[in-house]
């Protein structure tokens, strides 16, 4: 106890020995705050995650306004709201059952048709294409994985001229595609990157798929080049599903 005093007044009355103190006590009481924060941050993690998705949900439409607004600029003198069209509009999904080791993969979002998901919607997120919604209940949706047999969407080479070809996958590897039926002429380079073409009525131009990691025989008929995935096809959790406004109008003129 008389130590304890003896420190005090010593603390007290020296201003060098209470100048130490007192940053010796800033720098705990810090470091104790700092690992308080971070326990908490981690805690409100799922709901931070949650309100980011949202939040890029929100940025997502509005560019698609935008750029509908820009299109319309470019073709009339003045914009009216109620002249342009908006081609797409997004919103967000969690993937609750993911397939990726067999040769027809699903997977299943928490989203159905009371929340506006239909047949044949574009689903992505952050990193690239994962799929296409194939059928749907009020509160869930499959979807139709990139690596299934059946999957055919329409992809092309970010640079250059505008080569494009259905992309498949063969069964074999998770982390890769194959893009097939590009022209001989394409000037295809290993680690060229690889998007959506927006050729069909479900995904919009110039989405990320991967890139180019081997080119097969260019006077083969099929032309096959393999894919590197930018998607962990293993590991998925919240993805974006895009509505294309327009497709019900371009179907109908394609079956004509």
């Amino acid at each position: 106890m008389l130590q304890a005093i003896g420190i005090h007044l010593t603390i007290r009355n020296h201003s060098f020995h209470k100048s130490t103190f007192l940053n010796s006590t800033n720098f705990i009481s810090g470091n104790l705050y700092e690992k308080f924060a971070n326990i908490a941050d981690y805690i409100h993690l799922k709901e931070q995650n949650q309100q980011l998705v949202l939040e890029n949900i929100q940025l997502k439409n509005k560019v698609a306004v935008l750029n509908s607004i820009e299109q319309t600029a470019l073709e009339t003198v003045s914009v009216d709201s109620t002249f342009f069209n908006q081609r797409y509009s997004y919103s967000v999904a969690k993937i609750i059952k993911n397939q990726y080791t067999k040769s027809n993969n699903l997977l299943l979002i928490d989203k159905g048709k009371n929340d506006g998901i239909e047949k044949e919607m574009a689903v992505f997120n952050s990193k690239g294409i994962v799929g296409v919604t194939e059928k749907t209940t009020e509160k869930y949706t499959r979807v139709q994985s990139i690596l299934n047999k059946n999957s055919g969407i329409s992809a092309r080479l970010k640079k250059g001229a505008n080569y494009f070809g259905p992309l498949v996958w063969d069964g074999k590897d998770y982390r890769k595609v194959q893009l097939t039926d590009i022209p001989r002429q394409a000037n295809v380079k290993i680690g060229d990157t690889i998007v959506t073409s927006g050729m069909s009525t479900i995904f919009p131009e110039g989405i990320l798929i991967g890139t180019v990691l081997t080119i097969g025989n260019k006077h083969s008929s099929e032309n096959k080049i393999n894919v590197q995935l930018f998607n962990d096809m293993s590991n998925l959790r919240h993805v974006y599903v895009v509505k294309s406004l327009h497709k019900l109008e371009l179907k109908a003129l394609q079956d004509e």
